[in-house]
């Protein structure tokens, strides 16, 4: 298996880390991929992040996952214990990475580090047997909305797009979309309401994006005009409140005239790619694997 190394890059005034996971047999397609959080929280250690890495490797890409800068927590009301077969973030998961993550930055430093990473990308493709033409650039939750952002950016300047963008239960928007009343009653019967407290979220919107308006594009992407984006694979978890966010954007591209493809996972719940060994998961990488080397 080939080494798989950490290097340091820098923008926006921080340094910042991406470590590779060059593929077992190269077929020169490469993802930037970025894990989710919230924006506050979330580690390149997490499945979401390294067991990704690891199984789209193994299948002949090579993966750039950005260890990217995290949003300030100050102000964050405290998450409540999770009840039995209760999923989103562990309060006490959440708490240690907290307290182990390094300097803390609000909008916009993750996403022009998002632009950074597929810049280098480009640029260090042929090292790993990549193709600088077939760098592709995704995440899940918070890191599907960086990667979005992260493509408008590069749209706007003239700049290189990704062969392909990957968007796994994305949250596209500062208020997500209404949704239908068989997924608000589905959540409804989950312990907790499933996921984060609305309180919470919207916590997390005052601190991590502050005073940007809530029409900027590369902060929310969700709802505006997305003509000339690279071609876009949406999955969305059946029973997640962030769902509604994700099949809006597919919309959004797809009236931009842009090649979209939008599955939703049945049964599944927000961040279930954390989940090492999950079914469910082991078919979205499928999804984005068969994405990138169409």
């Amino acid at each position: 298996m080939p080494e798989v190394t950490n290097h340091t890059l820098h923008a926006h005034g921080f340094d910042f880390g991406v470590r590779v996971y060059p593929a077992d047999d190269p077929d020169g397609s490469v993802l930037v991929w970025l894990h989710g959080g919230a924006f506050l929280w979330g580690t390149i250690d997490m499945p979401e992040s390294d067991e990704v890495a690891k199984q789209v490797s193994a299948a002949g890409t090579t993966v750039v996952a950005v260890d990217y800068t995290l949003g300030p927590v100050e102000g964050l009301p405290p998450l409540p214990p999770r009840e039995d077969g209760e999923t989103g973030p562990d309060p006490e998961r959440v708490a240690a990475e907290i307290a182990a993550a390094g300097p803390r930055s609000p909008y916009p430093t993750a996403s022009l580090q998002t632009v950074e990473a597929h810049r280098w990308a480009r640029e260090n493709a042929s090292r790993w047997g990549g193709d600088p033409k077939r760098v592709s650039l995704g995440g899940a939750s918070a890191g599907a909305n960086l990667s979005a952002g992260a493509a408008v950016r590069l749209r706007d300047a003239g700049d290189e797009l990704p062969d392909s963008l990957l968007l796994i239960y994305p949250a596209l928007h500062e208020t997500v979309p209404p949704m239908d009343a068989e997924l608000a009653g589905f959540l409804e019967s989950l312990p907790g309401g499933g996921g984060l407290p609305p309180e919470a979220g919207r916590a997390i919107n005052e601190i991590y994006f502050g005073a940007v308006s809530p029409t900027e594009v590369y902060a929310h992407p969700g709802g505006h005009d997305m003509r000339g984006m690279p071609r876009t694979l949406i999955v969305t978890a059946e029973h997640d409140s962030l769902r509604p966010s994700g099949e809006a954007f597919a919309a959004d591209l797809a009236l931009g005239g842009v090649d979209v493809t939008l599955f939703k996972e049945p049964a599944a719940q927000h961040g279930y790619l954390n989940e090492i060994g999950d079914p469910t998961a082991a078919h979205t990488i499928g999804l984005m694997v068969r994405t990138m080397a169409d």
